[in-house]
């Protein structure tokens, strides 16, 4: 079963303020609330779904990568939000090092890892 679009769970439109998304939600948090339906299984869905959609959107960055990407933006492998994001780039020199580096005069030292030279004062 596919997701549904989060603008569509919280009925608004792509371009809505993040003041209508949250009156949005709290209108139907409060008709879909599971204490408002006890034992309503598809009012606690929908419910679920009302939340995640909010906690996306109400999230700037989370929101552009959801207006990006979809739900693939938080699928495994994308990391929430680009939390895990993977650096493409830094990956591919690191294969084309692999496989060149002996070919072009013997292996160069490693780079040093990015930031590590900053220092943290706690």
């Amino acid at each position: 079963m596919s997701k549904r679009c989060y603008y569509e769970t919280l009925e608004c439109e792509k371009s809505a303020t993040v003041e209508t998304l949250k009156s949005a939600y709290r209108k139907l948090a409060m008709k879909f609330h599971p204490d408002r339906n006890p034992g309503d299984a598809q009012a606690e869905v929908r419910f679920k779904e009302i939340n995640e959609a909010y906690d996306v959107l109400k999230d700037d960055q989370k929101r552009a990568a959801y207006d990006r990407f979809g739900h693939a933006a938080f699928e495994a492998g994308m990391g929430r939000a680009g939390a895990n994001s993977f650096d493409f780039a830094g990956s591919f020199s690191d294969v084309f090092e692999d496989f060149f580096g002996d070919l072009m005069g013997g292996r160069r030292s490693r780079r040093s890892t990015r930031g590590q030279d900053l220092r943290y004062n706690l």
